[in-house]
């Protein structure tokens, strides 16, 4: 049992990490488009469109829709909000 929770713990690290270097990724492109003039809502559908064809490609529309509601959660818990302080 402990060789299993060894593993899924590393498991767990590589998804980590590459869900880290997935974003910093995302980030840098992101700055590209902002540089360019790409309003960020443009930018937002854009990278939402590209992710969700990709899903849909290698995993079907249920696999995405699922995504959809697990990043709807994720947003409702407030995962992607930035907390901003005032100087």
């Amino acid at each position: 049992m402990e060789t299993e929770h060894k593993l899924s713990e590393l498991e767990d690290a590589i998804t980590n990490e590459k869900r880290q270097a997935a974003r910093e990724m995302q980030s840098e492109i992101w700055v590209d488009g902002m540089l360019e003039g790409i309003e960020t809502d443009i930018l937002a559908d854009a990278a939402i469109a590209t992710a969700l064809e990709e899903l849909v490609d290698e995993s079907g529309e249920d696999a995405a829709l699922a995504a959809i509601d697990e990043i709807r959660q994720r947003l409702v818990a407030g995962e992607f909000t930035r907390i901003r302080t005032l100087q």
